[in-house]
């Protein structure tokens, strides 16, 4: 499995993700040196490169994560972890975007 380090080169195929009403946890890594996304030991890993700073990097994590379900970034709502590494983000049923 790639590490953190390996990601920006490949983006994981998260589609099969991509069920309305889906929660789906993941763990930011702001400030990386390459942004990605990765799957390690069964946890969804995204690195953004920008700072963790009013909430730029859980944005920056939300876009890559849409982009990697094949999804409208609008229908990624964050539930949990707005200020902390940890986020869960949710499927819009109603598919707003």
């Amino acid at each position: 499995m790639p590490d953190l380090t390996g990601m920006s080169r490949s983006m994981v195929d998260l589609s099969h993700l991509a069920v309305p009403g889906a929660v789906i946890a993941v763990r930011v890594t702001p400030n990386a040196r390459h942004a990605g996304i990765a799957l390690a030991d069964g946890q969804i890993r995204i690195a953004v490169t920008v700072i963790a700073e009013d909430g730029r990097a859980t944005e920056a994590a939300r876009d890559a994560l849409a982009a990697a379900m094949g999804v409208a970034k609008t229908r990624l709502v964050l539930l949990r972890g707005a200020k902390a590494r940890d986020n869960v983000f949710g499927l819009d049923p109603a598919g707003r975007g």
